[in-house]
């Protein structure tokens, strides 16, 4: 055990405070004997400077959708001055300053400062290793397909989706609700959240300035006629497995559960947004298509107990999902 213990860097010591050494320090204790929290404590450092290479990776201009964004924005914002303060909240989306890379960054913490958060040691060792998954460039480039893909869309025409079939295209294909411009971010928890209305209804509300989405181009869109008409997203039909952390598909779950509840008692027909994939993807690589196939599984697995899932009736692979983290950088409005 102690050779286990000193095989981590020195830095990774350092940088954490006394209430989350002890943490750590007992979580290697009792890791004796347990052959997954042994996995999950090899498997932390290098997942660590996964997300720190993407990092450089990003800053240093080697993500191919990071640059593009960039490109796109500064030619939209040419286009449509008035919408300046929105397109300078999507270039953030090519650093590590967007929602994404800082939500990867999030979820590293809560796993190396707050494993109790865990409801088991296989359900850290799959997190970490679906953020070591999502920090990888050629993947997390694919998943920046979204936000530049509205860029396009706010640019009437000019600049063609990258990824991904033309909006006409892609409608057609899936018979699809035109939601907005922006709809390709729906459901992404790193941009807003579904919230409930003094109906019941649930109904999408964009975090801080992505507001201006439903503001300037869209209105109101309720997860019933979403979840039964979406489009096309990478987020959704790909990457949601991968940049989603285990309490945000817990609460996914548990909207679809109750919304499925709630027609059911009315004696209607409910369609789940993750019923299946849609149609739209174009020019993927070849790990989103693996990502697909374990979105896909996820699917099936929901409905009974998987490495997410809670021993307790609560379905979380969190102790207690109601536990704040860190996350407030997103929920600015």
């Amino acid at each position: 055990m102690q050779r286990l213990i000193h095989s981590f860097p020195q830095q990774f010591y350092k940088k954490i405070c006394t209430s989350s050494m002890l943490v750590i320090t007992i979580f290697l204790l009792s890791a004796c004997g347990d052959p997954i929290k042994e996995q999950a404590l090899q498997q932390l450092p290098i997942t660590q400077q996964r997300v720190t290479q993407l990092g450089d990776a990003l800053s240093s201009g080697q993500v191919r959708n990071a640059n593009l964004i960039n490109q796109y924005a500064e030619k939209v914002s040419a286009q449509k001055p008035s919408l300046s303060s929105l397109i300078d909240e999507f270039k953030k989306d090519a650093s590590t300053q967007g929602p994404m890379y800082r939500a990867l960054l999030d979820r590293v913490n809560t796993a190396k400062n707050q494993p109790q958060m865990f409801a088991s040691s296989q359900a850290l060792y799959d997190e970490l290793l679906n953020i070591y998954q999502a920090a990888d460039p050629v993947l997390y480039s694919d998943a920046l397909s979204d936000p530049l893909n509205v860029l396009a869309d706010m640019s009437d025409g000019q600049l063609p989706r990258v990824n991904s079939l033309s909006k006409a295209q892609s409608k057609k294909a899936n018979n699809s609700q035109d939601f907005g411009t922006g709809e390709q971010l729906i459901g992404n928890p790193s941009y807003g959240h579904w919230q409930s209305g003094s109906s019941g209804t649930s109904f999408w509300a964009w975090y801080g300035m992505y507001s201006m989405m439903g503001n300037v181009f869209g209105r109101p869109t309720y997860y019933s006629d979403w979840g039964r008409s979406r489009n096309y997203s990478y987020y959704n039909d790909y990457g949601r497995t991968r940049y989603s952390s285990p309490s945000q598909l817990n609460n996914q779950t548990k909207l679809d559960q109750r919304t499925k509840k709630s027609f059911s008692n009315k004696g209607q027909k409910y369609t789940s947004p993750y019923s299946k994939n849609r149609t739209g993807s174009s020019s993927l690589s070849g790990k989103s298509k693996t990502a697909q196939t374990s979105a896909n599984r996820f699917r099936t697995n929901t409905a009974r107990k998987s490495s997410y899932a809670s021993k307790s009736s609560k379905n979380s692979s969190f102790r207690n999902s109601n536990t704040k983290t860190s996350r407030s950088f997103r929920r600015g409005k």
